[in-house]
């Protein structure tokens, strides 16, 4: 029998040896199970105990009678613990030591790659030399564990994790079932109020189920109670800047737009026309201002000239 690294496995206590710890063989091959490795009470030379094989930091193999949280060919939803530039994350495995998911795993854009603190769905495997080593689980995993959305979710806020960000949209696996996996959807780009990381947590609302139980999200409230919201927004806006102004309209571009406002420019647009309907706003080329502003700008205008038409008529008054 040989001794696999990310499997658990009963071995036989051969010896004990101070101040290392316990060497456990399989008949054939034997295995050193340090003494912090240990949990309950110490085993005696010739006791069976079930271990979970590992490669320690010098790269040999090792045993170990703590529980890791995911075994070889299985996945899971594991917490990113650090992050290295070139080697990419570092994942608890619940054994105390890290696991490594490959930078090679990872997106190529940075702005979607995980920060300490999110968790990613992966798959624990042997890189070429055996050790262990995490990849993304993807939909061949995923799928046959999520199940269709049924049609009374739709429009429905819900919370899930960025199994996969592209920069077409983001994939989320939602919250859902007896073991924790729901149905699968997406966040199309347009539908993102910003880049979404790989194992960020995220809320969006279905905005669409397809044939296949599968989704469509988005960031944004319906275009109703959004335009509501963003007027408001916007408004609140001006009346913070001064002169009750901005230097932002329908002419903007949609870049500047989203990186100001985090909404999209047609929602920007209904949102400026909900405004305009009001009365509240007016835009003057490239410049959008508060109607209130504007006017008591051109009531000061209009007082100045009628100061000016009086001090002249009673200057040519004095004349006569």
């Amino acid at each position: 029998m040989s001794l696999i690294a990310g499997t658990t496995i009963k071995l036989r206590v051969a010896r004990e040896v101070s101040p290392y710890g316990y060497f456990l063989t399989d008949g054939e091959s034997e295995v050193l199970m340090h003494y912090t490795e240990l949990v309950g009470s110490k085993p005696k030379v010739n006791n069976e105990v079930e271990v979970f094989i590992f490669f320690d930091t010098e790269d040999r193999l090792a045993a170990t009678m703590k529980r890791p949280l995911v075994k070889l060919g299985e996945m899971a939803r594991l917490k990113v613990a650090d992050v290295h530039p070139r080697l990419g994350c570092f994942l608890e495995i619940g054994l105390g030591r890290q696991l490594l998911l490959p930078l090679s795993e990872l997106p190529e854009n940075i702005d979607y790659r995980p920060l300490p603190g999110d968790e990613v769905h992966i798959v624990l495997g042997h890189d070429k030399s055996g050790r262990l080593i995490a990849r993304l689980a993807g939909e061949d995993e995923l799928g046959p564990l999520v199940f269709a959305a049924p049609d009374s979710w739709r429009n429905q806020w819900i919370e899930g994790w960025v199994t996969k960000s592209l920069q077409m949209g983001s994939f989320v696996l939602i919250d859902g079932g007896v073991v924790g996996f729901g149905a699968y959807g997406l966040i199309p780009a347009p539908d993102r109020l910003r880049p979404l990381r790989l194992g960020e947590r995220v809320s969006a609302r279905i905005t669409f189920i397809r044939e296949d139980g599968r989704v469509n999200l988005s960031m944004g409230q319906q275009k109703e109670v959004g335009r509501l919201e963003d007027a408001d927004r916007l408004l609140a806006f001006l009346k913070e800047r001064p002169g009750g102004g901005m230097p932002y309209s329908d002419e903007t571009e949609a870049g500047i737009i989203k990186q100001k406002f985090g909404i999209s420019k047609s929602a920007f647009k209904r949102a400026i026309g909900k405004l305009m309907r009001e009365r509240l706003i007016t835009q003057k080329g490239s410049w959008t201002y508060l109607v209130e502003a504007t006017g008591d700008s051109e009531a000061t205008g209009n007082a100045a000239k009628s100061n000016n038409g009086e001090a002249s008529a009673s200057e040519g008054s004095s004349e006569d």
